[in-house]
């Protein structure tokens, strides 16, 4: 083998791990992210999930909770608060909901993804109950109020007087479609979205 030849071979390992080292990076990415953004509280994800007990509701202060919706890229439906705004007491348990409507001709399933701004307050809003726990399925043309049970904690910051709890739909029906697919071929032939 000449010199020229070594050269290139060496270079095409390097080649080679460059591209190994980067796809386990590009694997280990998501993981990476989930962790930093709990360490560092960025991202707003909501932490505070399921039955929580506050002691006590704080009548000194209240806090403006701002309510949106957003829909991902081809999501069609019409997604919404039902109140925009609400105005509620750390400690104090609300409840609201979203309205969501199908236009399509095709029945869909839906999931919702959360995010709190600021992120600092993420960790003391709590959703008691909330349709982002669940993956809401819509007929065509149906409609459907979708609750919201939430809690502030009365910890939350002074200097933290609004939160905005941004919902945005995710359009999950051929993901839905292909689970029951894999789980019962046969049912796949009778089950359609």
């Amino acid at each position: 083998m000449d010199e020229l030849s070594r050269r290139h071979l060496k270079v095409a390992r390097k080649l080679a791990w460059g591209c190994v080292l980067m796809f386990g990076f590009g694997f280990a990415l998501v993981p990476l992210y989930d962790v930093f953004c709990q360490v560092t509280g960025l991202n707003g994800k909501v932490t505070g999930r399921g039955d929580v007990s506050i002691q006590g509701v704080d009548h000194s202060r209240t806090v403006r909770v701002q309510l949106t919706a957003s829909n991902n890229e081809g999501m069609p439906w019409r997604f919404r608060p039902k109140q925009p705004q609400l105005t509620v007491f750390p400690g104090e348990t609300r409840q609201t909901a979203y309205l969501a409507f199908n236009p399509t001709a095709r029945d869909m399933v839906g999931q919702a993804v959360p995010s709190v701004s600021p992120s600092e307050a993420a960790e003391y809003l709590h959703k008691v109950n909330c349709f982002c726990f669940d993956q809401q399925p819509l007929a065509q043309q149906e409609q459907k109020e979708m609750p919201l049970l939430f809690v502030i904690d009365p910890a939350l910051p002074k200097h933290i007087t609004t939160i905005t709890l941004s919902y945005t739909m995710f359009d999950i029906t051929p993901q839905q479609t292909d689970k029951v697919s894999l789980q019962n071929p046969d049912a796949s032939r009778r089950y359609t979205l």
